[in-house]
């Protein structure tokens, strides 16, 4: 009697996927980018922690320091840094909250509504982008002049409540991504149109003001010319203002100047770290349109 066997199940081998060379300089590439991109910030920090004389050296310090707290002492003793702090908060913040706002029912009115002169209208808003800021800086200074709001901050917020950048930016979103039968739909079913702004655009237009909320915040955070001519005092100047006066002809407390530049980075980059993803989008979805 015989007995037959069957053959063993022949094993499957797995094999890895082979990365492409290309795609490993490709990463390479962007590894070496991002590393380029981190240094200036990275080196700050290392700065902040050092003194005059060891910044200066040759080669550079490339690791922290100990000088961190004589540095913090030196900012808050030549500077009101944290009332500056404040006043630089309090203007990104006023800034970016009265441009969504006004720049979205601009950009709402220019997509959704018809009417005469809609199209000229827009074109001029577009052409004031053409304008070289500082040739209204004399203007601006005399306008605010004659309105008292000298050394006050609503004369950096209140102009700039309504940018032509943002209102192209929301009307260019809020034609491409809003259908227009959901506001037809709206008006049918008895919303009134600011409630549909509220109700409908608002909440569709997350990415677009995520978009524009950031750059308007860091805008402003950063704006150093207009401050300049606005604000006479140390107590109403804002934080660029207190880093450069820390800056002198002859002597400059170069370790002061980088803990303050540390401090005053740190909220962009947290701003930034939360809002990536909405900005990303909010750059991305026109482009996702077939």
């Amino acid at each position: 009697m015989t007995v037959s066997t069957l053959p063993a199940p022949q094993q499957r081998t797995r094999t890895k996927p082979v990365v492409p060379l290309s795609r490993w300089a490709a990463y390479l590439l962007l590894l070496l980018g991002g590393l380029l991109t981190l240094a200036p910030f990275f080196f700050m920090f290392v700065f902040a922690t050092h003194d005059r004389s060891d910044i200066f050296q040759l080669p550079p310090p490339v690791w922290f320091g100990d000088h961190l707290q004589e540095n913090y002492r030196n900012l808050l003793e030549r500077t009101p840094f944290w009332r500056n702090l404040w006043n630089s908060l309090y203007l990104a913040v006023m800034t970016t909250g009265t441009t969504l706002f006004f720049c979205t029912l601009g950009g709402f009115g220019f997509a959704m509504y018809e009417f005469k002169g809609r199209d000229t209208l827009f074109g001029l808003l577009i052409a004031t982008m053409l304008i070289p800021g500082t040739l209204n800086l004399v203007p601006y200074a005399l306008i605010m002049q004659a309105l008292g709001w000298i050394d006050t901050p609503r004369a950096l917020w209140v102009p700039g409540m309504a940018s032509a950048f943002g209102i192209f930016l929301m009307r260019q979103y809020i034609g491409t991504a809003i259908p227009r039968e959901l506001i037809e739909a709206a008006r049918i079913d008895g919303a009134t149109e600011f409630g549909i702004f509220r109700r409908i655009i608002l909440p569709l237009c997350g990415p677009a003001m995520a978009t524009l909320g950031l750059v308007t915040f860091v805008q402003s955070w950063n704006s150093f010319l207009l401050p300049l001519i606005i604000f006479r005092s140390d107590t109403t100047s804002t934080a660029p203002l207190a880093l450069r006066s820390l800056q002198g002809i002859a002597n400059t407390d170069w370790g002061a100047l980088m803990c303050g530049v540390a401090l005053t980075v740190i909220p962009l980059l947290v701003l930034f770290a939360i809002a990536s993803r909405q900005l990303i989008e909010g750059l991305t979805s026109g482009a996702l349109k077939g």
